[in-house]
């Protein structure tokens, strides 16, 4: 099964948040350790006129996966930060593969130069999945503080466009 990838929009937020926040209830994987809304999700597509936000889904539209590309706050606006979240228990199927590939498209089309990937270094499916991607080794965070406290590595990770 490939699954269909679409620009996602205003009415994807809430099957987004509620993706995200299983996500975040297992933890280990996103520095986010909070709940998601809906608007708040909204609020990140809609902070910037360059973000990039695309959705996986498979034939009957149930939500796969989501990735988005938004101008990096340090690296200005042609480098782009990535973020990729699959479903629980659906990766390894191509989800992030058909969602990089739309993603790559769009941010080659809008500007971007390349693509920063923060992951924590505890993230061995992250790592391997921007890996996997080409993503290059650029630099590290030691010692990030997590918003519920934890301290954890981030590797830096490049891919150019």
């Amino acid at each position: 099964m490939s699954p269909h990838i679409r620009r996602a929009g205003p009415l994807d937020c809430r099957p987004m948040a509620e993706l995200l926040n299983e996500i975040i209830a297992i933890g280990g994987s996103t520095a986010l350790t909070e709940p998601v809304t809906a608007a708040t999700l909204d609020g990140w597509m809609q902070g910037s006129p360059r973000a990039l936000w695309h959705i996986a889904e498979d034939p009957s539209g149930e939500l796969l996966g989501f990735q988005y590309v938004k101008p990096h706050p340090a690296y200005g606006e042609t480098v782009g930060q990535i973020a990729t979240f699959a479903r629980v228990g659906r990766t390894g199927l191509g989800i992030g593969s058909a969602l990089f590939e739309s993603t790559k498209a769009a941010a080659r089309a809008a500007g971007y130069s390349w693509i920063n990937a923060e992951i924590r270094a505890d993230n061995d499916s992250g790592l391997t999945y921007y890996q996997s991607r080409g993503f290059e080794d650029h630099g590290r965070i030691p010692d990030y503080a997590l918003g519920d406290g934890t301290r954890v590595d981030k590797i830096l990770k490049r891919y150019d466009l």
